[in-house]
């Protein structure tokens, strides 16, 4: 089990493996993101994207799947009061396989609640290659293992 006090600033780990399907991606898109680019082949390969291409919101949602079974199920995990940043930075096509990279920027105590720590990561979703597809900042809240004590 993953406490607040498991995170350390400047420690990065990897874990997962998920292949994007090409109906996958369309299905998404058509709920939530039905951009030409995101449903139709021959849309999408008259952009600069060079074909069909994940919505950004569907990376967002396979970055917490990985995550999830990663670490995020295994903790004393609180939820998250925000995401400071994403970036999309490469076009994921069909049969793009994709792994998640983690990075502790910081942490913290809660002031209000010294029950709970906050660790600031980077979420990175790579490419085979390692090439970074795209990128997240935020903070997730997490419960401490020892939460009456207090260090002098």
């Amino acid at each position: 089990m993953w406490f607040w006090e498991d995170f350390q600033e400047g420690h990065v780990a990897s874990c997962g493996r998920y292949v994007v399907g090409r109906e996958e991606i369309i299905a998404f898109a058509r709920e939530y993101d039905p951009l030409p680019i995101h449903l139709c082949d021959a849309a999408a390969e008259a952009t600069r994207l060079g074909g069909l291409s994940a919505s950004g919101w569907h990376l967002c949602c396979i970055l917490m799947r990985l995550a999830d079974d990663g670490f995020l199920l295994n903790s004393d995990g609180l939820g998250s009061p925000g995401v400071d940043e994403v970036r999309f930075l490469r076009p994921v096509h069909p049969g793009t396989v994709l792994s998640l990279r983690r990075e502790v920027l910081e942490t913290r105590s809660s002031k209000s609640r010294p029950e709970t720590g906050l660790v600031k990561f980077r979420f990175e979703l790579l490419d085979t290659d390692g090439n970074v597809m795209m990128d997240l900042v935020g903070t997730v809240m997490f419960g401490r293992r020892n939460p009456g004590f207090r260090p002098i």
